[in-house]
């Protein structure tokens, strides 16, 4: 999982709009972070581990120039270290000069393409699937850039939001199916590329359009041109990416993240009443989950659990080590509120169980009375990387345990996921992936 954005200027600096554009994504990696500028045919890069602040102090805004910018914020997945080598972006060589390329998503055949390079002579410095696509782009480069995008993209088979900056270009590229987001944007004379709307809106910017599934866009000095056409009736979007990955305050082909969260938590009410006299949000991606389910069910919303805003996600920490130590210094209760009251907790979804089940002791050491747990996705029996880096089927919890055992092992006095249909009808319609839930893959990504 991470956040992709780009810019193109026409007659000004792209790098102030690239940064603040990844602040807004922060929320979709905080272990590194990078841009490039292309200038003039070249590409000025920096890259690190951090967050978005911390790797871009004064002096190295300074350094980077151009009038177009690509960047990304990342979390590693399980098989990639945290040091240099597995950052983005990837700069390469090619015929025509240099390319500059960020990436989203998980390319399933990534290992067979990159064992091909290598059999031919090309060597790689990382396990990134972005180093494989970079090298496909610069070895297919005959005519133009272009054909190069065209057959590479021929060749990828799995999930993908991709931006790549050549030729005084910026190209916005959108895997078959959409499973990974990608929007366009625009501010006076710049055209911007994001992960999420909030992107745009960071900057004052205002939302164009997204890009169809399996559509190539070129942006330069004569504007947007499209260069494959895509067809929306394919999309499979990451259904991961409307109930967990964005924030609320985004769009996402059309649909309002906080909008499906919110109604969902008020199916989960329909489906999943409980008699209580609270509900609590898990924060933050369970807050929309429980405003809904507390107007639905009239029980009073409360914000019984503070979090500390300057630890990440514990999901998309690297380690387990990391994720139970950010468990522990991430939320606190607010004991006045909720000691002696039987609450419904609110959450996303539940992968290992291992964050709710410390939320759930540390509320029961407050005193809580009762715990009812009421999840706005339904139960994560499948490990998928199309949509986000899910963890092995052996530590995925609801894999290997009942609805009653998963119960049991957190420690709630009930628990409920909304339905499938309940979800869907949510979301307004089917047109998703849903591996992590089914196990079934659209065609051609595996």
């Amino acid at each position: 999982m991470s956040g992709v954005a780009g810019v193109y200027s026409k007659n000004s600096s792209a790098k102030e709009y690239i940064y603040y554009m990844l602040y807004a994504l922060q929320h979709r990696g905080q272990e590194s972070a990078g841009i490039a500028c292309y200038n003039n045919g070249l590409i000025d890069y920096h890259k690190s581990q951090g967050l978005v602040n911390d790797v871009f102090p004064k002096d190295i805004m300074e350094r980077l120039a151009g009038n177009i910018a690509i960047g990304h914020v990342r979390m590693a997945a399980k098989d990639e270290g945290l040091d240099y080598p597995y950052l983005q972006p990837i700069v390469a060589g090619y015929r025509q000069g240099a390319l500059g390329i960020v990436h989203d998503g998980h390319i399933s055949n990534a290992p067979q393409l990159k064992e091909d390079l290598q059999n031919q002579g090309y060597m790689f410095q990382s396990f990134l699937d972005t180093e494989v696509i970079a090298t496909l782009l610069a070895k297919n480069t005959k005519e133009n850039i272009e054909q190069s995008i065209l057959d590479t993209v021929k060749m990828l088979k799995g999930s993908y939001s991709i931006i790549v900056m050549a030729n005084e270009s910026l190209y916005a590229i959108r895997d078959f199916y959409g499973i990974k987001p990608l929007s366009i944007g625009k501010l006076n004379d710049k055209y911007l590329v994001a992960s999420e709307t909030c992107a745009f809106d960071s900057i004052g910017a205002e939302f164009v359009r997204d890009v169809d599934p399996g559509e190539i866009i070129r942006i330069n000095e004569n504007g947007i041109e499209v260069v494959q056409k895509g067809d929306p009736s394919r999309r499979k979007l990451g259904v991961f990416e409307m109930v967990y990955i964005a924030r609320p305050d985004s769009y996402i082909d059309g649909k309002s993240i906080y909008s499906v969260r919110r109604n969902a938590g008020k199916i989960l009410a329909q489906e999943s009443p409980v008699d209580a006299d609270l509900v609590v949000g898990a924060p933050d991606s369970g807050i929309s989950f429980a405003i809904g389910y507390a107007e639905e069910s009239g029980i009073k919303y409360t914000e019984g659990i503070i979090k500390n805003r300057y630890v990440g996600r514990t999901f998309i920490q690297p380690t387990q080590e990391m994720r139970e130590l950010a468990v522990r210094i991430k939320l606190n209760p607010l004991r006045e509120y909720i000691e002696g009251k039987r609450i419904v907790l609110v959450d996303d979804s539940i992968v290992r169980g291992t964050t709710m089940k410390r939320t759930v002791k540390m509320l029961r050491d407050v005193g809580v009375k009762e715990i009812h747990l009421r999840i706005g996705s339904p139960m994560v029996k499948y490990s998928s990387n199309l949509v986000m880096n899910t963890p092995t089927k052996a530590e995925l919890i609801a894999a290997n345990h009942t609805k009653d055992e998963i119960r049991d092992i957190i420690g709630a006095d009930s628990l409920e996921f909304i339905s499938t249909d309940g979800l869907y009808k949510a979301l307004g319609g089917r047109e998703f992936t849903e591996a992590c839930f089914t196990g079934v893959f659209p065609e051609g990504t595996i």
